[in-house]
């Protein structure tokens, strides 16, 4: 499991285009990273949504937006377009990524996982490390995790 204080592990993953994002091209700025469950559904479009409508602002604090989800390159281009969405949306079909950064699996009555994506959402330094993750949350909490972030202030630049 990932541990706050620790480097964020690196990862290559295609975007909504098909083109290879890699989370270590971002050091030098803060990432925003969520994880959803299906592009499309109510709990999902409401976290797209939100991201969307804080954008600048998590900009303004230098912070870059990725999202990450199992659907394919195709349902994340259209998921995109049709909602307007100014950040890249990653592909992760074999739940790789998503399984290693503790996504997968929703427990359910702390017996058994359900297989699917849980809405998490992880704050990675400009440094690469871990600086907050929300393993498990509701996308209403997702939500307004995406409001509280807007007011990062913007990063110092060093003297």
């Amino acid at each position: 499991m990932l541990q706050i204080g620790e480097p964020a592990p690196d990862f290559e993953l295609p975007n909504q285009d098909g083109k290879p994002i890699k989370l270590s091209d971002y050091r030098g700025q803060r990432v925003v990273l969520f994880a959803f469950t299906k592009a499309g559904t109510p709990g999902c479009t409401a976290q797209a949504c939100a991201l969307r409508d804080e954008f600048d602002d998590l900009r303004a604090a230098d912070a870059v937006v990725l999202t990450i989800s199992a659907d394919s390159q195709e349902v994340l281009a259209h998921f995109k377009r049709n909602r307007d969405l100014p950040y890249e949306l990653l592909s992760d079909p074999d739940h790789t990524v998503l399984k290693a950064w503790g996504a997968y699996g929703m427990p359910m009555l702390g017996l058994l996982k359900l297989p699917m994506t849980a809405h998490s959402l992880w704050v990675i330094d400009e440094n690469g490390i871990l600086i907050d993750q929300k393993l498990g949350i509701s996308s209403k909490a997702a939500s307004q995790a995406i409001h509280v972030l807007a007011a990062l202030p913007p990063l110092q630049s060093p003297s």
